[in-house]
């Protein structure tokens, strides 16, 4: 969806068009997949990080548009809402210091936007869904002004028939209520972490992703209240399956948002392929029609949200080259916690797709999916199903197995010794205080009330401070 359109509405021919060249695109991916035409040099890192802008009541700030005239940058662009914004970064090989060169540019980058917001008397800050979000400013007069957001709305709203969006959350307390647009997907941020692989490494690589997304998100929780409810650990995952749900199913085998259905067999084509038999075009603009730019084809997996889902991108000459964007992650609770996090996330996928033997040939894939929403809801306190059929604590199968695998991984990408010991150091250090972002939140709510004001400006300020969480004081 980072790629901005012309039109918001739509006519039938329209549609028969778009489709016509996304039947052609898939095809041509196909021949691409046989003739291995895709980039295969080493792994290279990259990551999209969505933030709120806040007044200095601790409330979202429906400013992007000033923020971004006084901040002139490229690696910085609007979000759905006018409170988000999204920064990006330089893609890097993963190897010798670039993840610590990755923290570096993110440093930079965010001291630029928070010197911007200070000037429209706001500032930043990195939270998976911000305690002081309410539903009326869940609106579209606070849509950010980008017509591919009104036209996602419409389409949206025609795939439901004009029927309203149900929120609908059961966790430590429950949540109930009714919103009529896609405004509600706003409330969720993200760390969405990509990882660029050789064609030989994709369907391993996509299915690790799957597997190890339960532990990511049991290790990065940091959204546990959504208007004023304490629901899940990570409420991110319930909360954004809802705001744009379009299923017309009983099982939900066409939801837009979605873990998936399967590990992949053979090549990530298998996802492209479901793109065009499960999801009716949401989006048909009219683009480029060479086919070998896959236009089309990119538009229509961006409308489709998988937790983990397979990108089609181009390098600077032009040669394509294929991602796994790991979306699971929520935003924050620091920079350094969001990197650390990152390099958990590289190590333990490179190290699982070069395993002997495939890993998913020892979990099925129903066990994954469970395990994830086991991991949302309950974090750290999780009992998950792993291989061969044995039965283990999330904190303990990151102690023994997981972290080790993470080392061993960035080890084998040729990641610096030094990266290596500090970002893994602080994984274990917050695994060793149970502190996570949610558990923060929680611990200071029940010190101090359920003030969500007071518990955003806290938050911000040890944001601000730049310690990782597990040195969060209350």
């Amino acid at each position: 969806m980072g790629q901005e359109i012309e039109h918001s509405h739509f006519r039938k021919q329209d549609f028969l068009e778009f489709e016509a060249h996304l039947h052609e695109e898939t095809q041509l991916l196909g021949d691409y997949f046989q003739q291995n035409r895709f980039e295969s040099g080493h792994p290279v890192a990259g990551f999209e990080l969505e933030a709120w802008l806040i007044d200095r009541e601790g409330q979202p700030l429906p400013a992007n548009d000033r923020f971004l005239d006084v901040l002139d940058s490229d690696l910085v662009t609007p979000e759905l809402a006018l409170f988000n914004v999204e920064l990006n970064c330089t893609p890097r090989s993963i190897q010798g210091r670039s993840l610590s060169k990755m923290q570096s540019e993110l440093e930079k980058t965010w001291k630029k936007c928070q010197t911007a917001a200070n000037k429209i008397d706001a500032s930043l800050v990195t939270i998976g869904i911000l305690p002081t979000i309410r539903e009326q400013a869940l609106i579209l007069d606070n849509m950010s002004a980008m017509t591919r957001y009104r036209a996602l709305n419409e389409g949206v709203r025609r795939l439901r028939k004009g029927d309203l969006i149900k929120l609908d959350i059961v966790g430590r307390e429950k949540l109930k209520t009714w919103h009529e647009d896609v405004m509600l997907e706003s409330a969720a941020t993200s760390f969405q972490v990509h990882m660029q692989i050789p064609p030989t490494l994709a369907a391993r690589t996509y299915n690790a992703a799957a597997i190890l997304s339960a532990p990511m998100i049991a290790i990065s929780a940091n959204s546990p209240f959504m208007f004023g409810h304490d629901l899940w650990d990570e409420t991110r995952i319930p909360v954004f399956e809802q705001a744009v749900s379009v299923s017309t199913t009983k099982d939900n085998s066409d939801a837009r948002v979605t873990f998936g259905h399967n590990y992949v067999k053979e090549s990530l084509l298998e996802c492209f392929t479901e793109n065009i038999e499960r999801y009716p075009i949401l989006l048909p603009e009219p683009l480029d029609p060479d086919p070998s730019h896959f236009s089309h084809l990119q538009l229509h997996n961006g409308t489709i949200w998988r937790w983990n889902r397979p990108l089609i991108g181009f390098d600077n000459k032009g040669k394509p080259h294929l991602r796994i964007e790991h979306r699971a992650l929520p935003s924050g609770p620091t920079l350094v916690d969001m990197i650390a996090n990152a390099a958990l996330f590289y190590g333990m996928v490179q190290r699982f797709s070069h395993c002997s033997t495939p890993p998913e040939s020892r979990l099925p894939f129903v066990h994954a999916l469970d395990n994830f929403y086991q991991c949302a809801r309950d974090g750290l306190r999780s009992d998950l199903r792993w291989f061969d059929g044995a039965h283990v604590n999330v904190r303990v199968l990151l102690t023994e197995k997981l972290i080790p695998t993470a080392r061993r991984g960035l080890d084998e990408l040729g990641v610096a010794h030094e990266d290596i010991e500090f970002y893994m150091g602080i994984i274990e250090q917050r695994l060793k205080s149970g502190q996570t972002g949610c558990a923060w939140q929680r611990a200071w709510a029940e010190k101090h009330g359920r003030d969500m004001k007071e518990l955003t400006l806290a938050y911000r300020d040890n944001q601000t401070h730049g310690q990782p969480v597990h040195e969060w004081t209350l």
